[in-house]
């Protein structure tokens, strides 16, 4: 009776773990491998930039991870949240390899509220859920949620970002050929500050590099790349546009946030910024975050592919992506990749549990069944 009902129990257990194991593990893979690098197009390639040493290059970009902090994250929310991202993010890293990942802002909820011993906990934490192997190169661009939004930065602030992830407010990060400018968005104000004005002649001295390299004005000693092509900027705002109204994919904002307009500097780069990024650096793309939502914009005069990627985090997206890039100096491919929904799984734990009690209540033992009926009777 008792080898009876422990194999009963057993059986129960063993169906709630291999569905916890399914929805917390092999979900990700299933999901996931559907995911590809997308193929470099010959009728894209820009014949006029020479390839001298470019190679292509698999690059990964996510966007408003949010790691919690200790004011706003209940512990379990926490747990969640980052549980999801941390399988998620070593999903992709095991099935599809990348050569460099890019983090593009709000690494964390409370970075500009805490002290120094939590944020040296949540430098930690980014890199214990953000782990790359030694093949991998992973850089993180400050958001407002890291350091605070214009007004609210201090040297302190920036700097203490800065140190933890060797990140300045302007990096220019050339990779086989490819030129990747960091910017941070909130140095991009342009009152003259102490963030903003050496962050705009960091951002003159690239365009100064990048019109060496191509062969325009005076070349210094040193100062030209090895390859020239047109960069790639990275930041944590979008550029300049009014709303997400015209935004179309399958990620997008909710019909009633599409239809709320930005504020220039709070919501997106002002004007005026996005103007000087686009016609100084001309960037053949731009890739951001911020608004939790996806959005394409192209830049007509600058021939400028904009694309703005939602919050990785599930406390921001029901289904949240993250894009990979194919590029070599002369060409690019994007493609995103979706992960697993949160309701999806929701759903998928609730349909397995009423399958669970169901044949749990038909394979419980029939004598203890029927023993149970005639005790009652």
């Amino acid at each position: 009776m008792m080898n009876i009902r422990l194999k009963y129990v057993t059986k129960i257990v063993a169906c709630i773990l291999s569905l916890i194991f399914i929805c917390e593990y092999v979900i990700y893979y299933v999901i996931m491998i559907q995911c590809w690098w997308p193929d470099l197009s010959p009728d894209h390639e820009d014949k006029s930039i020479p390839l001298r040493d470019g190679k292509e290059i698999k690059v990964m970009m996510l966007a408003d991870t949010h790691l919690l902090g200790s004011r706003k994250g209940h512990w379990f929310d926490k747990l969640r949240r980052e549980w999801q991202m941390y399988r998620a993010f070593q999903t992709a890293i095991s099935l599809h390899s990348p050569d460099v990942v890019f983090v593009l802002g709000d690494l964390f909820d409370e970075g500009l509220w805490c002290s120094d011993a939590e944020f040296t906990y949540y430098v930690q934490r980014f890199h214990s859920l953000f782990h790359v192997p030694p093949a991998t190169k992973i850089f993180g661009v400050v958001g407002n949620h890291d350091i605070g939004f214009h007004y609210g930065i201090t040297p302190y602030l920036q700097d203490r970002f800065t140190r933890a992830f060797n990140m300045p407010s302007v990096k220019l990060i050339s990779l086989k050929g490819n030129h990747f400018i960091l910017i941070n968005s909130m140095a991009m104000e342009g009152d003259g500050c102490f963030l903003c004005r050496p962050a705009e002649v960091q951002i003159n001295k690239i365009i100064a590099r990048l019109q060496c390299t191509k062969g325009i004005g005076n070349c210094s000693k040193g100062m030209a790349l090895r390859q020239y092509s047109r960069p790639i900027l990275l930041q944590h705002f979008p550029l300049y546009r009014e709303s997400d109204s015209d935004c179309n994919e399958p990620d997008e904002a909710p019909e009633d946030e599409k239809k709320q307009k930005f504020r220039e500097r709070w919501e997106c780069l002002s004007k005026e910024s996005s103007e000087f990024l686009l016609f100084g650096l001309k960037p053949r793309l731009v890739v951001d975050g911020h608004t939790h939502h996806g959005c394409y914009t192209y830049h007509t005069e600058s021939d400028t592919h904009e694309f703005t990627i939602p919050s990785f985090s599930w406390r921001n997206k029901d289904n949240p992506s993250f894009m990979m890039a194919v590029l070599s100096p002369n060409n690019y491919a994007v493609s995103k990749c979706y992960i697993p929904r949160e309701s999806t799984i929701i759903k998928l734990y609730i349909g397995g549990m009423l399958v669970i009690l169901v044949a749990a209540f038909l394979l419980y033992p029939r004598h203890s069944r029927r023993a149970h009926f005639f005790k009652i009777s």
